[in-house]
């Protein structure tokens, strides 16, 4: 009865959960709080472990010819992502100036719409993309915090990539395609785990958010959300298209604010110190926008999924 309501809502399983953990925080702060397992698995503290046993046993199912096709996918993803964000950034900046338009800085929007929620895309792959479109995941990890940001600030040479997180997002889902690949059991095993952890995963992104930053965030942080997911998924859709050749669903799924977006704010105002009178109003603008984004693209991901084929339920006729 419940699991085939969650298949009626679109992306119902990773939506109904998300907005349940993020009711149940927003109205009870410290319900997951209470540590050990509990936390472990149904709190944002736990989101990592879920999405690193997701990587794992999707990994199991990539194989390596299938990298290729990673690479190109993702690499558009990310470019298309970073494009779009710096390029309005960056107009807004020199027709507006540092104030920016309709109280949205330069700052707030380079650093919602070029940062992507990794959580939120590994997901909706899980339900309706195929390995290859999983094994994107530790590409888009690059934009995942103040990097693009502050390349596209023009304060490029002050950033530190962090290569060691990158690192640590590729290893599970290197390591369980190298054994799905040597032995066909353990892939038979592992493959279908990824998509049964998604509800969980949704869970735990909820409780990390409160629905009461889209209050703080006011107009300009919903307008913020609505860029980043309307203007910035539209320009990858194109991209994804005409480049990669592909349905589109993955743009959709990529046009989300990181949770991580939020820290990013402070830490370009710690290295170009300009900055520093915009962060407080950027944060929250910031925050409404990861709201906004992870509320409205999975939905707009299922029914471009549904209304253009995706490998999980494909058109007639339709090869992906």
């Amino acid at each position: 009865m419940i699991l085939n309501f969650l298949k009626k809502v679109p992306a119902g399983m990773m939506v109904i959960p998300l907005l349940l953990g993020s009711l149940i925080v927003t109205i009870f702060p410290n319900a997951f709080e209470i540590g050990g397992l509990t936390a472990a698995v149904f709190s944002s503290a736990g989101t990592n472990t879920l999405l690193g046993a997701q990587l794992f046993c999707m990994g199991t199912a990539l194989s390596v010819k299938d990298m290729p096709k990673v690479l190109k996918r993702g690499g558009v993803l990310l470019l298309a992502k970073f494009a779009i964000g710096a390029g309005i950034g960056i107009l807004v900046g020199k027709v507006f100036g540092a104030a920016g338009f309709l109280g949205l800085t330069p700052l707030a929007i380079i650093c919602a719409v070029t940062n992507s929620n990794g959580s939120v895309y590994l997901t909706l792959m899980g339900e309706y993309g195929d390995e290859a479109d999983c094994g994107c995941f530790p590409l888009l990890a690059l934009n995942d915090g103040p990097f693009f940001t502050l390349v596209a600030l023009g304060a490029s040479g002050l950033a530190n990539i962090p290569f060691q997180s990158l690192i640590a997002a590729i290893i599970p889902i290197a390591l369980g395609m190298l054994l799905g690949n040597l032995d066909k059991g353990l892939r038979n095993l592992f493959a279908p785990m990824g998509s049964a952890i998604i509800p969980l995963i949704g869970f735990a992104l909820g409780t990390g958010i409160n629905l009461t930053n889209v209050i703080k965030g006011g107009f300009p942080g919903i307008l913020l959300g609505l860029i980043t997911v309307f203007v910035g998924g539209g320009f990858i859709l194109l991209c994804d298209k005409f480049i990669t050749r592909r349905p589109g669903y993955a743009a959709w799924a990529v046009a989300t604010t990181a949770g991580n977006a939020v820290a990013v704010p402070a830490a370009v105002a710690l290295i170009d110190t300009a900055w520093e009178p915009y962060v407080a109003t950027v944060t929250v603008q910031v925050a409404a926008s990861v709201v906004v984004s992870c509320i409205l693209a999975p939905i707009i991901t299922s029914w471009w999924a549904k209304k253009h084929g995706c490998p999980k339920m494909p058109l007639e006729g339709q090869e992906l």
